[in-house]
């Protein structure tokens, strides 16, 4: 089970770094450096809700591994 847990860390790790590298492109390679404050805000906002989406159900698939569900 633990070597379950670890890798399911692992890919919750690794979900999120690709997201960060993901969003920092489009950041750059859109040219958001310059954009207006309205628009800065609202990219912030979408990364930070992909970010929400991708740690939210790399947490629940954690737990889904720690804590086995009960058969009725």
């Amino acid at each position: 089970m633990r070597g379950k847990v670890k890798r399911e860390v692992l890919t919750l790790v690794l979900a999120v770094v690709a997201l960060d590298a993901l969003f920092i492109g489009i950041y750059l390679l859109a040219g958001l450096g310059h954009a207006s404050d309205g628009i800065k805000v609202v990219f912030t906002a979408a990364w930070t809700l992909a970010t929400l989406a991708v740690v939210v159900r790399g947490l629940s698939r954690i737990r889904a591994v720690r804590v086995p569900r009960k058969s009725a």
